[in-house]
């Protein structure tokens, strides 16, 4: 997470670590291997925590806009703890996917964002079937969502959004991912659209 998978080398996590080379070469065979194992241990940790959240807001609706915001809210405020070294990892795998074995990134995929995206899309599919939203595709409409209410925004650079940031940034995008979901209501019209 600080050095970035290509310059940390063996010796110096094995500095960090407080044990010899040897140790880490007795139960890894080589760096892509320790690294594929922090990662998918750390984001197995981030996903069961994001999909909690997931599930505590989205597991019964009871007015879809506010309990989307809700979620969103909750999902993106950072939170104490080892989500920090977690999405450092993130952001260093984002840097340097060239150089990083493609099976680590497949198993960091599968084992964190995928499951997130999949355990949300589940919920999309339901609403879909329930006929609360119109969603063709529950799988792409996850990464829709989930983007539009990321705070990503350049202009932190690096500092930390306050909670109103947070608020503005998620209300505005759920409003916007509900405005292409919505079922239309009886005669055509979306509700709130005043047509």
């Amino acid at each position: 997470a600080r050095d970035g998978y290509t310059r940390a080398g063996i010796d110096t996590i094995a500095r960090a670590a407080g044990v010899s080379t040897r140790t880490i070469y007795n139960h890894f065979t080589d760096k892509a291997e320790l690294f594929q194992a922090v990662i998918q241990d750390s984001a197995t940790r981030a996903a069961d925590a994001q999909i909690a959240v997931i599930d505590r807001h989205l597991r019964k609706v009871t007015d879809l806009e506010a309990d989307l915001i809700d979620f969103g809210r909750e999902l993106i405020t950072p939170a104490d703890g080892g989500d920090a070294e977690h999405f450092a990892l993130v952001r260093q795998i984002n840097a340097e996917a060239g150089h990083i074995p493609r099976a680590a990134i497949d198993a960091w995929q599968e084992t964190g964002p995928l499951r997130v995206r999949r355990q949300l899309a589940a919920y999309l599919r339901r609403w879909s079937e329930q006929g609360l939203l119109h969603v063709e595709d529950p799988d792409r409409a996850a990464v829709h969502l989930l983007l539009l209410i990321s705070v990503d925004d350049p202009s932190f650079r690096g500092a930390t959004p306050t909670d109103a940031q947070i608020t503005r940034t998620v209300t505005s995008g759920v409003r916007a991912f509900l405005h292409g979901h919505l079922r239309p209501a009886a005669g055509g019209t979306r509700p709130g659209s005043g047509a």
